[in-house]
């Protein structure tokens, strides 16, 4: 039974007061039952994608994603604490920040833009153009201790970090719920392995494309915008060689795939030389391969949300759509003056795919209508997904829609009498101290009795 604003019809509601909530309380106890260590989750993805692999050494769980919000969100897992993953992987900008280049917690800037996380599950590689980044765990760490350039600033600092994981009663919790099997669960390669389930789960298929390719609603898309994707995957235009597929990127996986598929393109953005030259602390792939012909080529991001990740291309140097649209256009990128000029269009290492087109104005504002029709507004407002640090405005809401039912008080009593784990509801614990006291489950019981947006239910 869910509140929907009104006070519930249940007449065991309507008792009211203190003895209700002792009646709630007395009923959660004698139904809760003994707490899973390995509660599994189960992906469930939007219509037409395939499930993510996951490794074996890291199953995912609802404890670990759970935990790894909170480290995602914690700027304790930077050296001098003033940023934590989320500061460049911002929720409302579509898991990046907004900026041409990446600023790390010591303010040194970055030579590449942070990448969204938008449907990282299924990625082959992380990162623009590291080859060797092939899972999510491995990439966790070099954010954290990677000094060339500084992100977090955690080298040298493994000890300080986990002495903060352990002087927290909620991560205590936490992290023996989710590894539940080690005698010490609080360590760098559990923090990590949380940090990827909950990094698995930002998975992006809710748009109008989405619901119109899926045949969920005939209407999603215009007319301008089914033109403008005829014009997408066409050869006349080429990009769906590199922004193809489910996850419009070229580099994908997933289970069930017999191969993974890893593509790094040149697409004509420099060639300071005339023989095809890049900056210097932006070769991409050469960085690693040394191979010439490697030079200037990186991952082709996601198309998917890209309305919230601008500015563009791997180095931030485009600040808009339509100056990627003109990009592709020309067959590559001119820079007339400066340390970078040269003509990108005529680069010996540059994608056979980027030859350049032309467009009317009527197809040019349609190819524009079908861009946006790859952006899912859902994702960026997903509570799930959000800062679990910030007030939520419904105590006991463990499923985070706006509504506290019976189930819920359930759960929230489990987790103050030890019988169910934290993770199920983390709502429930409003004090951040890793349990649920009465006071507490008053809270919960006033959302379910008043509405979430009741004085009662928000009262600190």
């Amino acid at each position: 039974m869910r509140n929907s604003g009104n006070p519930p019809r249940s007449p065991f509601f309507k008792r009211g007061g203190r003895a209700a909530v002792l009646g709630v309380c007395l009923v959660a106890t004698m139904a809760t039952s003994l707490a899973r260590a390995d509660t599994p989750y189960v992906f469930n993805p939007p219509k037409g994608f395939p499930i993510p692999k996951v490794p074996d050494d890291n199953p995912i769980t609802l404890e670990k994603i759970a935990l790894g919000r909170f480290l995602f969100y914690d700027t304790r897992l930077s050296g001098n604490q003033t940023q934590s993953c989320s500061s460049c992987h911002q929720q409302d900008k579509g898991f990046t920040d907004g900026l041409p280049n990446a600023v790390g917690s010591t303010g040194q800037m970055h030579p590449r833009g942070a990448m969204s996380l938008t449907n990282v599950a299924y990625a082959t590689v992380l990162g623009w153009a590291n080859p060797l980044l092939t899972s999510l765990e491995k990439q966790t760490l070099v954010p954290m201790f990677g000094e060339t350039p500084v992100e977090l600033g955690l080298a040298g600092m493994e000890e300080e970090l986990l002495n903060r994981m352990h002087n927290d009663a909620r991560y205590e919790r936490l992290f023996a719920e989710a590894f539940p099997n080690d005698s010490d669960a609080i360590s760098l390669g559990n923090l990590v392995k949380a940090i990827a389930s909950f990094d698995r789960t930002l998975i992006s298929g809710n748009t109008p494309y989405d619901r119109y390719t899926q045949g969920l609603d005939d209407y999603a898309i215009s007319d301008s915008a089914f033109n403008g994707g005829r014009l997408f995957f066409s050869e006349r235009l080429e990009c769906f060689h590199c922004h193809g597929g489910f996850a419009f990127t070229a580099s994908v996986t997933s289970q069930g795939n017999p191969f993974d598929e890893t593509s790094f393109t040149n697409n004509g953005l420099y060639n300071i030389d005339g023989k095809g030259g890049y900056p210097l602390n932006n070769t991409g792939l050469f960085a690693f391969t040394q191979v010439p012909s490697d030079m200037g080529a990186f991952k082709a991001p996601t198309l998917r949300n890209w309305k919230f990740t601008a500015p563009y291309m791997h180095d931030g140097s485009i600040a808009d759509i339509e100056g990627v649209i003109d990009h592709y256009a020309a067959g590559g990128r001119t820079i007339s003056t400066g340390p970078f000029a040269g003509d990108g269009s005529k680069n010996p290492f540059k994608s056979n795919f980027i030859r350049g087109f032309t467009l009317t104005d009527e197809e040019r504002q349609d190819f524009l209508n079908f861009l946006l029709s790859l952006n899912d507004d859902e994702l960026v407002h997903n509570p799930r997904h959000s800062n679990p640090f910030n007030a939520w405005r419904c105590p006991g809401d463990c499923g985070y829609d706006g509504e506290v039912t019976i189930d819920e008080i359930l759960s929230a009593v489990g987790i103050s009498d030890g019988a169910a784990n934290l993770a199920l509801c983390v709502a429930a614990d409003r004090s951040g101290d890793g349990d649920v006291t009465i006071d507490e489950l008053l809270a919960a019981v006033n959302s379910a009795l008043n509405g979430c947006a009741s004085p009662a239910a928000v009262a600190p």
